[in-house]
């Protein structure tokens, strides 16, 4: 717990974070007292524990809050958060008439921005995995690329196992991308794990 409230005619008037001096009315605290004092005496001065909430991951989530609730019944301030859940698909942006957007360029010429044929897209959560996924099993690969580049340029056999390995990082690969594609819904999407393999 890293916050406390200070709680008037039950209403949240102050957060106070720890290890911040602070004034309630005219009184001054130093930045220690919230470490240091008793729970009565917090109390009796109006501050209560601030009890945080399921916060959804802001990975997947537009977060806001907190809000704060007033529990009279055990002196405590709950916080909690809601979340919007991000783009789960890629999207082909459109001004506010409809009319599609498209990525700009600078021209030379008129010394303005000009439009291309490419359709402007906003990447949507499932793009940036698939690309993260791509990016992970590249760099696992990396490591034994150089095994590859031996094999072609002097024929100096690759070692079973790490053909082994290098297949299982190509077949986690293609499966973590099909999960990915497959998913409908922000909480699908992060509910598929990778399972990489070690070698």
């Amino acid at each position: 717990m890293s916050n406390f409230a200070v709680v008037q005619d039950g209403q949240v008037t102050q957060i106070l974070p720890l290890d911040i001096p602070f004034n309630i009315g005219s009184q001054q605290f130093s930045a220690v007292f919230l470490r240091t004092s008793t729970q009565a005496e917090k109390l009796a001065l109006g501050i209560w524990d601030i009890i945080d909430g399921a916060r959804p991951n802001d990975k997947y989530y537009w977060i806001t809050g907190p809000a704060y609730r007033v529990n009279e019944t055990n002196s405590t301030v709950e916080a909690t958060y809601s979340g919007t859940a991000k783009l789960l698909d890629d999207r082909e942006e459109s001004d506010e008439n409809g009319n599609p957007l498209y990525v700009q360029v600078y021209d030379e010429a008129t010394q303005q921005m000009v439009d291309t044929t490419e359709r402007l897209v906003t990447k949507g959560l499932k793009s940036t995995e698939i690309a993260a996924t791509k990016a992970a099993a590249n760099s696992l690969l990396s490591a034994t690329d150089w095994m590859i580049i031996r094999k072609v340029e002097r024929s100096v056999d690759v070692p079973a196992d790490v053909t082994t390995y290098r297949a299982a990082v190509i077949t986690e690969c293609t499966r973590l991308v099909a999960a990915i594609t497959a998913t409908t819904s922000v909480d699908e999407l992060a509910a598929v794990a990778a399972n990489w393999p070690t070698i």
